[in-house]
């Protein structure tokens, strides 16, 4: 039997660790060359991971929810293809989660030696290039190391893992301790791991706690409830405690790169924000016109098209805002590309992908180019790359019914334009001989953070009033353009 150990290659962009989020594989099963394996979780976005050799999964080195180190070893495969001999789960519950009601299988205490490793294909990660360098999962990368296993944040002491005020209360406060709750053919209470290690942890036998829940499973509440000396329900316990007044989201994955990013971009550019009032309803009815073309029938057409687009030609008449301070150089570096970002709202956290060379699309290209961008967000299949070289970026808060903000500029960037709700307002109309009428107009507002070390109010201001300007009246653009 040849067992090779698959280890977490590196994600490129800079980044040393991965949380597991799902194994799509288990012990026994068999696999092929490419075959996603595990999908993982970096500070960045969700990446799928495929395996790069084929064989039989003889282990899983590491559970769901574990963060781990690039060049740690996260699964074992029989390349042989021999049966594969059966182990123990990296930690209860890990690998087959659920209701704990049962004995758990007896496992087999020896694990399957590793062999020598075998050369992986040029070009697939993990293989070596003609350079010595290792393939990653974008680009190259340095050499894989060796790493240790970050311990689990929830191996703390029991003391410190409960949130609820009853794991405070002294011994004397607890009730008695109770009879067993009657329960057919006299099976085995029902609960999940972390509901059995929280009665543990308050010192509460689960066969003297009566379950609310479907089949007699206990909850959470229903152990608080039986700690309070309640009558065992749920709803009593609410009415007396009040339920756990805080809860706590551990910070890591996309959440904590974004929170480095804005900290570190909020005081080292020094931010500076400029607003204007814009009459848009020529846009909006120039996104009704299109919404009816032909060409445009098969993709979405908003308001945040036209301003992409309008971006692309203020930028081409003010190329310096498409830059970025180069601190180790000192110098501004202007970019002749404009890689558009468009800031997303996911549940894993804020992500800003990018539009690589938006400059050069037609508005059609734009339209398909957006839609894939936040259809890939909202899954939270971005990937790393799709994320990284951006030039300037877009935040579209008015899809919340929000008018406008004072944005922080996405790091290593010059510039971010907030664009905010389309209202209907009173608006003062000048005719063509000078008449003015006070008329119901589609109204936004745009607001444009800068980094005042390379872009001085004078460009900050032509620039947000161009693009101001062509939503007024988008017939501007081909004339800028």
């Amino acid at each position: 039997m040849a067992v090779k150990e698959f280890k977490l290659p590196d994600p490129g962009e800079g980044l040393t660790e991965a949380e597991i989020v799902t194994w799509n594989v288990k012990v026994g099963d068999t696999v092929k060359v490419n075959d996603i394996i595990v999908e993982i979780e970096t500070a960045k976005s969700l990446v799928e991971l495929p395996v790069p050799f084929a064989g039989t999964v003889t282990a899983l080195h590491v559970s769901e929810g574990d963060t781990v180190e690039v060049g740690t070893p996260i699964i074992s495969v029989d390349t042989a293809g021999g049966p594969a001999p059966v182990q123990d789960a990296p930690a209860a519950g890990a690998v087959e989660p659920g209701i704990e009601g049962s004995p758990a299988p007896k496992m087999a205490a020896a694990a399957a030696a590793a062999s020598d490793e075998e050369e992986i294909e040029e070009g697939k990660i993990g293989g070596t290039t003609s350079t010595g360098r290792t393939a990653v999962l974008v680009g190259y990368g340095v050499k894989q190391t060796e790493a240790k296993r970050r311990p689990r944040k929830g191996d703390v002491a029991p003391a410190v893992q409960s949130a609820s005020p009853l794991a405070e209360m002294p011994v004397a406060t607890l009730p008695a301790a109770s009879a067993p709750v009657a329960r057919e053919g006299g099976a085995r209470a029902l609960a999940k791991p972390p509901v059995r290690k929280y009665a543990k942890d308050l010192g509460i036998d689960l066969a003297t706690v009566a379950g609310s829940g479907e089949g007699g499973i206990i909850s959470r509440a229903d152990v608080d409830a039986h700690a309070a000396g309640d009558a065992g329900s749920a709803a009593g316990h609410a009415a007396i405690g009040g339920g756990e007044r805080e809860t706590r989201i551990p910070i890591k994955g996309v959440r904590k790169m974004t929170a480095q990013a804005m900290v570190g971009s909020a005081f080292t550019a020094p931010h500076v924000t400029e607003w204007v009032t814009i009459d848009a309803t020529a846009t909006m009815e120039l996104v009704e016109r299109l919404k009816k073309d032909r060409e445009f029938k098969d993709v979405k057409v908003t308001p945040l098209l036209v301003l992409a687009k309008a971006m692309a030609v203020a930028i081409r008449r003010h190329p310096e805002i498409n830059a970025t301070w180069d601190e180790a150089a000192q110098e501004i570096v202007v970019k002749h590309y404009v890689n558009l970002g468009i800031a997303a709202a996911t549940p894993r956290g804020l992500i800003v992908p990018n539009i690589k060379d938006a400059d050069q699309m037609s508005m059609r290209q734009l339209a398909e180019a957006i839609g894939a961008l936040t259809a890939t967000a909202r899954d939270g299949r971005t990937q790393p790359a799709e994320m990284s070289g951006g030039t300037i970026t877009i935040t579209n808060v008015g899809v919340f019914g929000v008018d406008t903000g004072t944005p922080i500029i996405n790091p290593g960037e010059a510039a971010i334009l907030a664009f905010g709700a389309i209202r209907r307002q009173p608006w003062v109309v000048t005719a063509a001989d000078g008449t003015e009428t006070i008329e119901p107009r589609w109204v936004t507002q745009l607001a444009l953070s800068f980094d005042h070390r390379l872009v001085d109010g004078e460009l900050g201001s032509k620039f947000i009033a161009d693009v101001g300007a062509i939503l007024a009246d988008p017939a501007r653009g081909l004339v800028w353009g």
